[in-house]
């Protein structure tokens, strides 16, 4: 099955823009922005204008909305990769994600190093 490009940019609000030389947006840089879809973009309006509060944090009405929005796309989210909600981990921006535990690891050798 061949992927249909026009029908995943469509998906895309932003891609729809034509930039003053004339031509189409392509944004490849994922590595600081991502851009988002139609539906994240719906998504994340319902949130901050319904429910905006720390999910898991608190003990009120939004923050109990909150965290049921969260479970809930986690569930959508482990069934699509058919796998199980608990192991869905919301790691935050890919590069603090990967620099953490290699930061700790190179404490451990910076220590080993100058205590030798």
């Amino acid at each position: 099955m061949a992927l249909d490009i026009e029908d995943i940019r469509a998906d895309f609000p932003i891609l729809a823009r034509t930039l003053p030389n004339g031509k189409r947006l392509v944004y490849f840089d994922n590595a600081a922005t991502s851009q988002k879809p139609q539906c994240v973009i719906d998504a994340m309006s319902e949130y901050y204008e319904h429910y905006n509060s720390n999910a898991h944090r608190a003990n009120h009405t939004l923050a109990d909305e909150a965290t049921t929005a969260l479970e809930g796309a986690r569930e959508r989210i482990s069934s699509y990769f058919g796998t199980s909600p608990d192991q869905i981990t919301p790691a935050g921006p890919p590069r603090r994600s990967i620099w953490r535990p290699t930061a700790g690891r190179g404490r451990t050798s910076a220590r080993a190093m100058s205590s030798s």
